[in-house]
């Protein structure tokens, strides 16, 4: 069990390096395409997160957090696909409330379970991108898709090196390791 939740954490930093270099590739996509590729990522991001939840072995607090943060990436995700000919401004708002709220998930994630700094790095990167896309949701989708991009590597980036971390360190093991592996 515990090796399953740390392939679904290196599965989560590989997909998000694959949706930061989409979105860098082809920063001018419409909000149409934009929709449609952040409604895959949320949904397999909270479908990660909700799977961490159900089979993790951490306290009840931990687990309950990853299965709310789950659920909204899922429903988030969900209505991106269904109604994706919204306008950018929505879409905007509803991607930097994404960020906003993993990455404060993630930080308070960071504090419980001590020495797993790169989930507290994640998670201050999700909160500063959710932020800047909430501050001006009118840029456009091209600065959105910029913004995201670059979160999205840089946070698939890190955790790869969670990954890592948790599978090469002895203070790894146990119940950090697979509280961690949730993020």
């Amino acid at each position: 069990m515990e090796r399953r939740e740390v392939w679904m954490l290196a599965l989560r930093g590989v997909l998000a390096i694959a949706f930061g270099i989409i979105a860098m590739i082809w920063p001018g996509v419409t909000a149409l395409a934009l929709a449609v590729l952040f409604g895959i990522f949320a949904i397999v991001d909270g479908t990660g997160m909700l799977v961490a939840a159900i089979r993790g072995t951490g306290d009840t607090s931990q687990r309950t957090v990853r299965g709310i943060a789950g659920a909204l990436g899922i429903v988030l995700g969900i209505a991106a696909l269904i109604w994706p000919g919204i306008t950018a401004v929505i879409l905007a708002i509803v991607i930097g409330v994404w960020a906003l709220a993993t990455g404060a998930i993630q930080i308070w994630l960071a504090i419980q379970l001590r020495g797993q700094w790169l989930l507290g790095v994640v998670g201050v990167l999700s909160a500063i991108a959710g932020l800047l896309i909430l501050i001006r949701p009118s840029i456009g989708a091209v600065a959105i898709a910029w913004v995201i991009g670059v979160y999205a590597i840089v946070a698939g980036v890190l955790m790869l090196a969670a990954t890592w971390q948790l599978t090469h360190s002895p203070s790894g093991r146990g119940r950090n390791r697979q509280a961690a592996a949730g993020i």
